[in-house]
């Protein structure tokens, strides 16, 4: 069952990354944003900015150990690539606050949580994004910038549109979606000390959101089972 779950989410995990390369490399060196059709344009920040959600949950499912049961290093190495390629984040200083998270979901001790305004998606936002976007982030962006702007020579126009502008919609996508509405205060009462409610999307809507992490019940009762699998566990537990 773990060989199948390994390489199940070995693939899956390839497919992501490969296809958010492929298309990223495109966006640097086959296009010139001045002459590209609007749709064209649209459709392939939308794809990178999905593709950008992609890369964050592969790193989340390293960081549970359910990218690759019982194999610690690779899930580490993979963390780490996607982690780096996605917004120069470090997988050692996500992990700790990560497991802080399902350990205290919901609370002023939780790193995701903004405890003075549970319900107030801008405040959580600013402060979420300042929780995880520091000195150090910043600092490894601005190498990556002067590196694919003077060594790459990519054009500054096409890092804007198709590298940094994903990015910042990406963050924004996993927040709404992966933090904001699974774990905000709403009228609705939580079901038990996990502190997360789950969305009703279809199984489609539900992967083009966040690649089924607003089954978040399930994923904080489950936190073992990877992304993919989600679906199926929130039907069997109906």
């Amino acid at each position: 069952m773990a060989g199948r779950q390994t390489l199940t989410g070995l693939l899956l995990a390839s497919a992501i990354f490969a296809s958010w390369l492929a298309l990223t490399l495109y966006g640097f060196y086959g296009v010139e944003p001045d002459a590209l059709d609007p749709l064209l344009a649209l459709g392939l920040v939308a794809s990178l900015c999905w593709l950008d959600v992609g890369l964050f949950i592969v790193a989340h499912d390293a960081m549970h150990g359910s990218l690759a049961p019982q194999r610690p290093r690779l899930n580490r190495l993979i963390g780490t690539i996607t982690l780096m390629a996605y917004a120069g984040f470090s997988f050692d200083r996500l992990t700790p606050k990560h497991m802080q998270h399902h350990r205290t979901p919901g609370t002023a001790t939780d790193p995701d949580f903004h405890a003075p305004a549970p319900a107030k998606a801008l405040a959580w936002y600013v402060a979420f994004f300042r929780q995880y976007f520091g000195v150090r982030e910043l600092g490894v962006l601005a190498l990556v910038v002067m590196i694919l702007t003077f060594v790459l020579r990519v054009p500054y126009a096409n890092l804007l549109m198709f590298w940094a502008l994903p990015a910042i919609l990406s963050s924004i996508q996993l927040f709404w979606f992966g933090t904001y509405l699974p774990h905000s205060h709403q009228d609705d009462r939580f079901t038990d000390d996990h502190r997360a409610r789950s969305s009703g999307y279809p199984w489609l809507l539900s992967l083009l959101t966040c690649y089924h992490f607003g089954y978040h019940h399930e994923h904080h009762r489950h936190p073992h089972i990877p992304w993919w699998q989600l679906p199926a566990t929130r039907e069997a537990a109906r």
